[in-house]
């Protein structure tokens, strides 16, 4: 055989066009998708409690609200719904003003605002609020100093104790309170753990839609469709139970995640599994193998839309779309609360588990209409339940 006869090879074609493919697919979705970076802080929503009745307090929360870049500031709120709100990721940064702000100001006492984050989130928001907090802090202190400063220096020919100690009271004029919710501990293993889980599961279970989606054809004729798509479910669950048990070993020794939360996690995977095995089995019972061209974009939408680096909030429409029809942000926003966070996971496992049930119930249909009963080869003896079950849908 020739080189040029070689490269006409169904494996080679196949080989050229999934690697021009893949390279396009994943340029033409990342790259779109990172400009959300920063681009798109201001679509993150954050809150100003100010308790302080004093002219101060009030300065300063019109102030930040003029000269913070984002679009919704929330001024409204209490203290208390305000970190509800953030403990649930509806807000990406509460600052809040005491009531005694102006007076310890006037008195020259000193004074202090809380920055609270939930960490618990998108690395995105964390990083970035991080980074607005220290810019608010620095020009706040560099402004109260100045204050202080200006008051102080009405007074000459002071003492040198009480020099020394108003000098003190001008470096300590403000304080910025850097308030951490829900402390992740430090690391990138464990901040991105509850994505690397998601997405090692999710490939695992692509892979296996091919490959069991395969069998399921290539047994046609050996029993009803009906049995196989059963078994193909059965096979799919075992793999499931096997592959959990196999990464969460992995993770639990290498990650610093308490161990009390090993068996909701491991629960929360074998549904991942079976989700993500039903989504990626969409596509490859319509067109085969072919079929994996499409779960490709698919498996990638996800790793943007998964909201682990962006949040919902700073999405481009189409990848905040598929954060609701793909199983990848149920999953990844459940593990941040069953690992790090104080709020029930249950509104994201209920998600993930209708994503999984609604993939079953097309793949059932798929199977039911695409793909026509055939005559099976010598029936063996079989339970009268599976029986009546292949006769009603062969």
């Amino acid at each position: 055989m020739k080189f040029k006869q070689f490269l006409k090879s169904k494996g080679a074609i196949a080989s050229i066009f999934m690697g021009i493919f893949y390279a396009v697919a994943m340029l033409g979705i990342f790259l779109p998708g990172y400009t959300a970076i920063p681009g798109n802080m201001d679509e993150l929503k954050i809150a100003i409690v100010n308790e302080d009745k004093g002219e101060s307090g009030n300065q300063i929360a019109g102030q930040l609200g003029e000269s913070l870049p984002f679009k919704t500031i929330e001024t409204d709120l209490t203290n208390k719904q305000a970190l509800k709100d953030l403990e649930h990721n509806e807000l990406a940064l509460v600052i809040h003003i005491p009531e005694n702000f102006s007076a310890d100001a006037q008195s020259g006492k000193g004074t202090n605002i809380d920055f609270t984050v939930n960490e618990a989130s998108s690395t995105m928001v964390s990083s970035s609020m991080s980074s607005v907090v220290t810019q608010i802090n620095n020009e706040l202190s560099a402004n109260f100093s100045q204050q202080t400063a200006q008051g102080i220096l009405m007074n000459f020919n002071l003492p040198k104790e009480q020099a020394a100690e108003m000098a003190e009271q001008i470096e300590n004029s403000y304080t910025g309170n850097y308030v951490i919710m829900n402390d992740v501990p430090t690391g990138m293993h464990n901040s991105m753990l509850p994505m690397f889980l998601t997405m090692a599961c999710y490939v695992g279970a692509m892979i296996a839609g091919m490959q069991l989606v395969g069998s399921f054809k290539a047994s046609r004729g050996k029993a009803s469709k009906t049995r196989l798509f059963f078994y193909v479910q059965l096979t799919a669950l075992i793999i499931a139970i096997l592959s959990t048990i196999a990464s969460l070993t992995v993770a639990f020794l290498i990650a610093d995640v308490d161990t009390s939360v090993l068996l909701p996690v491991a629960g929360q995977q074998i549904l991942l599994y079976m989700a993500a095995f039903n989504v990626c089995a969409i596509p490859i019972f319509i067109l085969g193998e072919g079929g994996m061209i499409l779960n490709i974009p698919i498996l990638l939408m996800q790793t943007l839309a998964n909201g682990a680096t962006i949040p919902r909030d700073m999405m481009y429409a189409p990848y905040e779309w598929f954060s609701y029809i793909t199983p990848m942000y149920h999953s990844v926003q459940s593990y941040l609360a069953i690992m790090f966070g104080s709020i029930s996971p249950a509104p994201y496992l209920w998600g993930l588990a209708a994503v999984g049930a609604g993939a079953m119930f097309i793949n059932i249909i798929i199977v039911w209409i695409f793909h026509k009963p055939l005559p099976v080869d010598a029936p063996a003896e079989q339970p009268a339940s599976l029986k009546k079950a292949d006769e009603v849908m062969a």
